[in-house]
């Protein structure tokens, strides 16, 4: 892997906070940076394709947008169906995001984890059960841990001066 410009780090700078809040952010950043539009969008690809960067996405802030019931939901699959079902769960709506890790027995059964977010807790609640349905039988058992502050969500940060 190459290590990076001048310019790749500038972007970087430019954009670790988030994309600016305009119609056209790469066209702002282009003209920032000084260089064309095509240039910013061509160097994040190859950023992301080289791994430097790993995505480009929105960070919804979930409160703010009326969503103040968080629930991590935790769940005990059979280890032969969690592919597939996680797949389906991941593909729910109100799931915004799905992932499998491994167990930590004898404390923690859980192996996948769906987060939902809702106006309210029996929303999420229900939302969960819906989610037990479509599990059935391959659930061996879950829970709902509910957020109870706001974090930051932030990730690496590089400074603009050195």
């Amino acid at each position: 892997m190459n290590a990076p410009d001048d310019l790749d780090r500038r972007l970087v700078i430019a954009t670790q906070a988030g994309l600016p809040l305009v119609p056209r952010p790469y066209d702002l950043l282009a003209e920032q940076l000084g260089v064309s539009p095509a240039e910013v969008k061509a160097r994040l690809a190859a950023m992301l394709a080289s791994g430097r960067i790993r995505r480009i996405g929105a960070v919804p802030n979930h409160y703010a947008i009326g969503y103040t019931a968080n629930g991590m939901s935790v769940w005990d699959v059979d280890d032969a169906h969690i592919e597939a079902l996680g797949q389906a769960i991941g593909r729910l709506d109100f799931v915004t995001h799905c992932y499998e890790r491994p167990r930590r027995l004898p404390d923690w059964p859980y192996n996948l984890f769906a987060m939902v977010h809702a106006g309210d807790r029996a929303t999420v609640q229900a939302r969960v059960s819906e989610i037990a349905a479509l599990l059935g039988p391959a659930c061996r058992g879950h829970d709902v841990l509910f957020s109870t502050e706001i974090l930051k969500k932030t990730g690496l940060r590089i400074g603009g001066d050195g």
